[in-house]
């Protein structure tokens, strides 16, 4: 069934790519005598409306026949917005960075950090990934590090903001996702016999992310490579510590039964 599904999927897509070749759209342009708040207006109307590339030819007008004042800063803010919503995190972001640096006293610089944070946690998400679930912690570590980054950024600069209680959620669920990934590399390396890498792996979990629910599959891990390794102080002392924080953990008896090289 999830292949037939799947090929739909694809069918689906392709007719949505070719179709476009023929249906060319109007090209959208403000009027030389709209103020800078119709021009906003008509930006605005479009972003609520979902119709983002529109809203983004507006937003590009406003700027480059209005460049300064609050009407342009908005609009740049907007604009990235409608990057996000239009699955363009690359130019969102890009452009988001353009706003904080022109303008890094705006009172919406918390909203611009959780942004560019949002548009992060999204970013490893293609398009088939939306349909077809996988485990997060097997994606690429890279975006969620940033998004990481920018949601402490904004619990730290700004603990009052609207966004900080979301940011905080979120900071916590990225923790737990990157501290598996790590899990999920150092039993990859364990299987490759690559011990050393496999207890460094289990080591960053334990410098980086504690209190996780990944600690115990470090120790694990950490017990199990430093066992094989010979270097068998490690090895008790990561045992130790699982027994300790984690009594009756399968994992001790997974270590007890690793053979040594």
């Amino acid at each position: 069934m999830k292949k037939y599904y799947l090929l739909l999927i694809i069918s689906l897509t392709t007719l949505s790519l070719s179709g476009c070749s023929f249906f060319k759209k109007e090209e959208i342009k403000a009027d030389e005598s709209w103020t800078v708040e119709r021009v906003y207006s008509e930006a605005n109307a479009a972003l609520t409306l979902g119709d983002y590339e529109t809203a983004i030819t507006y937003y590009e007008q406003l700027e480059a026949r209005f460049p300064f004042g609050e009407y342009a800063q908005q609009a740049l803010l907007e604009s990235a917005y409608a990057h996000y919503k239009n699955d363009d995190p690359e130019t969102a972001i890009a452009t988001l960075d353009r706003f904080m640096r022109v303008y890094p006293l705006n009172p919406n610089i918390d909203y611009a950090i959780y942004l560019r944070g949002l548009t992060s946690f999204h970013r490893d998400i293609g398009f088939f990934e939306k349909y077809i679930p996988r485990d997060e912690s097997q994606r690429d570590p890279g975006a969620a590090e940033d998004a990481l980054r920018d949601f402490k950024t904004l619990v730290t600069r700004f603990p009052q903001s609207r966004y900080a209680e979301d940011s905080t959620q979120r900071i916590v669920y990225l923790r737990n996702r990157l501290a598996q990934h790590e899990v999920n590399v150092a039993n990859y390396y364990m299987r490759r016999g690559s011990y050393i890498a496999a207890a460094n792996r289990g080591k960053y979990v334990l410098e980086n992310y504690p209190r996780t629910p990944s600690m115990p599959e470090a120790l694990v891990v950490m017990a199990k490579a430093y066992k094989v390794l010979d270097m068998h102080d490690l090895s008790q002392d990561a045992l130790r510590v699982l027994e300790l924080n984690y009594p009756g953990h399968p994992g001790v008896a997974e270590v007890s039964q690793t053979n040594v090289q």
